[in-house]
């Protein structure tokens, strides 16, 4: 390793701080690795890194910020977790404005790939999604690109419940979370979670198994059942109400955004009783469209970065 170190580090000279490395890293931590990356645009790596608890490759976009080199740091890091069913991990970049958003900010953007429903979780029987963003790919980030232990972490709609699950799940590994039109109470609308999954062709109870049966197994990656465990940390919570709203094009049609927001107003009040520092942003008309997910992330940047030290 301390070879392969020496010659990465060489190659980065040669390449004048550009921020491409080789193609093909060393091992990463917990065996996860970088087999190919791409440049994109002026501040992103388009990674694909083999993953052992995914059992295939996975692709991640990463944003850096002005000044990062190989060898600098270590930076804050922000995770951006996508929603399902649509555009994958690029809907950030493509329709979400992180980009632009993120361009003045001191810190790493790490936009990862979530699967269609994977709901941020290792599956009962199917992909380890949980362990891939936590035990394999922040480990990969600060090898690779310097990244710190200053982390938050937002998503949304299903990447809410990533956002809020994870920051829950492992005590003091992010520093803010945040949620917008995230899928806070997964109990309260197991039916829905079912049907989600079923329509995109897996099998429902491979994830968290029967609703009955697997209780606990519900319970464990319910962000409502776990605001518990978030006191004392900064937590940004958006929703609006279903309505057609000021983002919304002419003649649109309202939406399931309202049933939402029930489970984002039950996880609030749970957070803030758990001492929580919530920050709720209830904006009534709107449906769950990108327009409104890009004004959320405008909104919440600034607690997260001043979490973050960014």
């Amino acid at each position: 390793m301390k070879g392969w170190a020496a010659l990465a580090a060489a190659v980065a000279v040669l390449l004048g701080g550009c921020g491409l490395a080789p193609a093909e890293t060393g091992p990463g931590v917990a065996g996860a690795r970088v087999v190919a990356r791409e440049k994109a645009g002026e501040r992103g790596q388009d990674l694909t890194v083999r993953s052992p608890a995914l059992g295939r490759n996975t692709p991640v976009r990463v944003l850096l910020p002005s000044g990062w080199t190989h060898g600098s740091g270590p930076w804050p890091v922000l995770y951006l977790l996508h929603g399902c069913c649509g555009a994958g991990h690029l809907g950030w970049v493509d329709e979400g404005g992180a980009e632009r958003l993120t361009a003045a900010m001191p810190a790493i953007v790490v936009v990862p790939e979530g699967g269609r429903v994977g709901f941020y979780s290792d599956w009962l029987r199917g992909p380890r999604w949980e362990t891939f963003h936590i035990k394999e790919l922040i480990p990969l980030i600060e090898m690779e690109f310097g990244a710190g232990a200053e982390r938050a972490v937002a998503g949304l709609s299903m990447g809410g419940l990533g956002a809020m699950g994870y920051a829950a799940r492992h005590p003091g590994l992010f520093r803010a979370a945040a949620s917008f039109s995230g899928v806070l109470d997964t109990t309260g609308d197991q039916a829905g979670v079912r049907r989600l999954v079923r329509e995109n062709g897996d099998d429902p109870a491979a994830l968290w198994g029967d609703p009955e049966r697997d209780r606990k197994v519900w319970e464990a990656h319910n962000p409502a059942q776990l605001a518990g465990r978030l006191g004392g940390m900064p937590i940004y919570v958006s929703c609006g109400d279903g309505r057609p709203g000021p983002l919304d094009p002419p003649g649109a049609a309202g939406d399931y955004e309202g049933a939402l927001l029930g489970q984002a107003t039950v996880f609030a009040e749970r957070a803030r009783a758990a001492g929580a520092r919530v920050t709720t942003d209830f904006y009534g008309a709107g449906t769950h469209t990108w327009p409104y997910w890009e004004r959320a992330l405008e909104r919440a940047l600034p607690m997260l970065r001043a979490a973050i030290g960014a």
